[in-house]
């Protein structure tokens, strides 16, 4: 018997919306069912530029697309400082919720969200697509192989882009009232999902951000990094900005073997990936070069990331639908370990570039 997909509401016309609605409608197992805007005239031409279907439901407001009974789950990607509010409003309509990162301004706000879906029985995924590539789960592989890879030692993320001038004028990524945590959010959290992912989610004693943090005059971080050092000694290092030039960089070294990738966040090509592996790596004779040479290893994929990631939580939502299963657990623990690790970035920036533990933030 054929699936019957989950029918979505999106919250807002973000442009990243643009990209997750084209994800709904490539999804066997999901659909474009509503959108809903603070204005209807923006909804209607928004769906009718982005080839929304014809069916789908168009609302004036965020709270009439929460009070479709026929709507399964939300996709919210409006700036930070409103998920708090609609996230929780979502939850308690019992609405399952794909929500765009930064999923909270802290931690605080983020158990907020999570006890709502939790006590509601709605499943929670945050929107950061490349954990959702087949490339991922084959270097997971090489990670966790003792004989290739060893033991994780140091890891080391940038992801950064040049932002042009109306951008960093004009972009809510800039402004402290909608999306105060600037890059370090935005950017930032994609280093750090990806630090916590190659050391198995076990997080960091102290955070310590790197001085020469750039802010705008408004006080939003415009680039930044930090320093992660685990109680067992592994030791990590990201840098984030709107200021320099694109990079999605993951350097992950172990005691036999090293990890590279170089277009983490958005591969370079949508239907194909790679990345490069090294193991027990020397020099030649005379130091002349390497021995053996990285092994390149290319990942096809006839979905795009951010499909494979509605395809999932679709799974996951319609496996709670008919009853199967409850939610899945998994992703909102990650993602309170991705913000507890940002909120212990933010306030050792706060406090002057010292250590902060980040089991401290967790309250």
């Amino acid at each position: 018997m054929a699936e019957t997909p989950i029918r979505f509401g999106i919250l807002g016309c973000a442009e990243i919306a643009r990209k997750v609605s084209r994800a709904i409608t490539l999804s066997a197992n999901a659909s474009v069912y509503a959108i809903g805007s603070r204005s209807i005239e923006k909804a209607r031409s928004y769906a009718e530029s982005n080839g929304f279907p014809p069916s789908t439901k168009i609302y004036g407001s965020y709270e009439a697309v929460l009070d479709d009974p026929d709507v399964d789950a939300v996709y919210i990607p409006l700036p930070t400082s409103l998920h708090l509010r609609w996230a929780v409003l979502a939850a308690e309509k019992k609405k399952h919720l794909l929500i765009e990162k930064p999923v909270a301004l802290n931690v605080s706000e983020l158990d907020t969200i999570l006890e709502a879906c939790e006590s509601n029985g709605v499943q929670f995924m945050d929107g950061t697509m490349w954990m959702h590539h087949p490339r991922t789960r084959e270097m997971e592989e090489f990670l966790s192989d003792a004989r290739r890879f060893g033991q994780l030692k140091v890891i080391q993320t940038c992801f950064t882009f040049a932002a042009d001038a109306k951008f960093l004028q004009n972009d809510i990524r800039v402004k402290p009232d909608l999306d105060g945590l600037g890059a370090l959010g935005d950017a930032g959290w994609y280093c750090i999902r990806a630090t916590l992912w190659a050391a198995d989610y076990q997080l960091p004693k102290t955070v310590t951000a790197l001085h020469g943090a750039v802010t705008n005059e408004a006080g939003v971080v415009l680039a930044c990094g930090a320093n992660l050092v685990w109680q067992d000694g592994k030791v990590g290092t990201f840098n984030c900005s709107f200021l320099s030039n694109m990079t999605m960089d993951i350097t992950a070294i172990g005691t036999k073997g090293t990890l590279q990738v170089h277009d983490f966040v958005i591969p370079y090509r949508e239907n194909i990936a790679s990345f490069l592996t090294n193991s027990e790596a020397g020099f030649t004779e005379l130091v002349r070069g390497w021995s053996p040479l990285p092994s390149e290893h290319e990942v096809m994929t006839h979905l795009p990331q951010e499909v494979c990631m509605v395809k999932e939580f679709s799974g996951l939502v319609g496996s709670i639908k008919q009853g199967s299963s409850k939610p899945e657990k998994m992703w909102p623990s990650i993602s309170r370990k991705t913000q507890l690790v940002l909120d212990a970035v933010k306030e050792s920036i706060v406090k002057g570039f010292v250590p902060v533990e980040v089991l401290s933030c967790s309250s």
